[in-house]
């Protein structure tokens, strides 16, 4: 299991932004795509954004198109999520994932790795 430990959620009001950032170990975390998915209470997990792993190609949820963006730090082994313009919907446990293909991906079961989760919670 490789260790990804999210950072950064808490609570904050509409139109607010946040940064989280996710920490991993070394090894295979310069070697694949990361992303990042959150899951609402009484929702399904849902994909938010996905980088490669050389950083090139993003993808992002319709969503969050616009006011998210995803980044990553290959030296440091570190991905972030600039969340901007917050909404009540945004509202979520965000997690932090991994995986050995360099390709990023929005599929969740395609992930190897996953952290414990960051709750981000944003009020009116």
């Amino acid at each position: 299991q490789v260790p990804l430990v999210e950072s950064g959620g808490g609570l904050v009001q509409t139109g607010d932004s946040l940064r989280l950032s996710c920490a991993a170990s070394g090894r295979t975390f310069s070697s694949g795509a990361m992303a990042w998915f959150r899951q609402a209470p009484g929702k399904e997990r849902e994909f938010v954004a996905t980088i490669s792993w050389s950083g090139v190609s993003t993808y992002y949820a319709d969503s969050v198109k616009g006011r998210f963006t995803i980044s990553r730090d290959n030296a440091k082994n570190t991905v972030s999520l600039q969340m901007n313009s917050l909404k009540l919907e945004d509202t979520a446990v965000y997690y932090c994932a991994g995986r050995r293909s360099r390709v990023a991906g929005w599929v969740d079961d395609e992930y190897d790795y996953w952290g414990q989760g960051t709750q981000v919670t944003v009020s009116s």
